[in-house]
C-alpha cells in the first residue's frame, strides 16, 4: 500500500466554501471528501447508498462536499433536481431533499419535485416562485463549472483531500482513499 501524499498546494477550488456548497460533517475533520454529483446518475445513486454507511464510519475524521454535476445530455431531469435541492437548501432542508432526490431517481419530473418539496416541508408558494424562475440555476451552473475546471467528465467525480478518487471500479476505492489520508 503507498503511502498517502497530500497535494504540496490545495486547488482552491478544492476548497470547501460554506456559502455555496452543501458539508456534512466537522470543519476541523482531517478529511474532506467532495462530491460532483448528479439526481439522475445510477452510478450516483450508488454512491449515495454507500456513503450512507461511509459517513458513520467515519464519523468526526469526515467532512462530505456535494456539488452538482447534472449531466444534462443523458439525464434529462437532473438539472432541475439540482435546483429544487437547492430551494430545498435556501429553507434549510437540503440532506433531506438530497435523500429524497437519490431515493426517488426513476421520479424526477416536475411534479414529482413539487412532491418532495412538500414531503421535506418547503413553503411550497416560495418553492414554486422559485423554482419557475430558476433562481438556484446560476449556483447549479457554479457547481458545474467549478467541476469543468477541475476536469469532471462523469458522475461520481470524487476527490479526497484534494486527490482526485477514481471509483470507477468500485466504491471501495474510496474507502480505501479516505482510509490512507486519515492520520496514522
Amino acid at each position: 500500500m503507498t503511502a498517502y501524499i497530500p497535494p504540496s498546494k490545495p486547488e482552491p477550488l478544492l476548497l470547501p466554501d460554506e456559502a455555496v456548497d452543501h458539508i456534512l460533517g466537522p470543519t476541523s475533520a482531517p478529511v474532506t471528501v467532495i462530491e460532483y454529483g448528479d439526481f439522475e446518475c445510477p452510478s450516483c445513486c450508488q454512491a449515495h447508498a454507500a456513503l450512507k454507511v461511509m459517513l458513520p464510519h467515519f464519523a468526526g475524521q469526515l467532512r462530505f462536499v456535494f456539488r452538482h454535476f447534472p449531466l444534462r445530455e443523458v439525464h434529462p431531469h437532473a438539472e432541475l433536481a439540482a435546483e429544487t435541492a437547492e430551494a430545498a437548501a435556501a429553507q434549510g432542508r437540503f440532506w433531506p431533499m438530497y435523500d429524497l432526490l437519490f431515493a426517488h431517481q426513476q421520479h424526477l419530473k416536475d411534479k414529482h419535485l413539487r412532491d418532495y418539496a412538500e414531503q421535506v416541508g418547503l413553503d411550497m408558494a416560495r418553492y414554486q416562485n422559485e423554482t419557475r424562475d430558476h433562481v438556484y440555476l446560476q449556483r447549479v451552473q457554479e457547481h458545474m463549472y467549478s467541476g469543468r475546471q477541475l476536469g469532471v467528465r462523469s458522475t461520481p467525480a470524487f476527490y479526497v483531500n484534494g486527490v482526485f478518487t477514481d471509483v470507477s471500479f468500485g466504491l471501495q476505492h474510496l474507502h480505501e482513499a479516505i482510509d490512507r489520508a486519515l492520520p496514522a
